[in-house]
């Protein structure tokens, strides 16, 4: 009987051990890129090695103010190129209804900008140019990627993005009038 309890006060010691160990582990560590998965709480995530877990974080899970400081922590990355899929995040009235009219954008840049044309429609409709460059975020001041479309049929649309993780982009559409309201914010990868 000693020897069985003796046996299982070192298992429960052990498991205890290992617990303690659990507990105290840095956080979360993405097995694709090595890199921390930055948790905001209530299931907002940003992984840097799964874009699927950080689109869907940034559309369902994180809130206006998670959205916000997701995009103050990420510095300006890479900008896009090529064709990219596009959601919109909030508001939500636009959420529903921008599917059917845009679906992402086209970047032809190479590292220091270029252009770009929105996707309208699944149809594969180009419009509404864009010129891209770097510029001090209307957001925070920090770096960003402007989208500006001033040469386009909407000169008062200004966006800005950032590359939160590697190939997911959170952005930014403001109205260049009054006190540059916002419009919408937005999330893109490649497509």
């Amino acid at each position: 009987m000693n020897v069985s309890r003796a046996r299982v006060a070192s298992t429960t010691a052990a498991l205890a051990s290992v617990a303690s160990l659990l507990l105290l582990a840095p956080p979360a560590v993405s097995a694709d890129s090595g890199t921390e998965i930055s948790d905001y709480g209530n299931g907002c995530v940003v992984d840097p090695g799964n874009r699927a877990v950080t689109v869907d974080s940034l559309r369902f899970r994180c809130s206006v103010t998670q959205q916000d400081q997701i995009y103050r922590d990420a510095q300006a990355g890479a900008v896009a190129t090529g064709p990219t899929n596009g959601w919109v995040t909030r508001p939500p009235q636009l959420e529903a209804a921008a599917p059917a009219l845009w679906v992402g954008k086209v970047f032809r840049t190479g590292p220091d900008g270029g252009t770009l044309t929105n996707r309208v429609t699944g149809a594969g409709i180009e419009a509404f140019p864009a010129d891209v460059y770097r510029a001090p975020s209307i957001l925070d001041g920090a770096p960003t990627w402007a989208l500006n479309y001033a040469p386009s049929p909407t000169p008062q649309v200004y966006d800005e993005i950032r590359e939160i993780t590697p190939g997911v982009w959170f952005g930014y559409s403001w109205w260049r009038e009054g006190s540059w309201p916002l419009l919408a914010s937005f999330v893109l990868t490649p497509a």
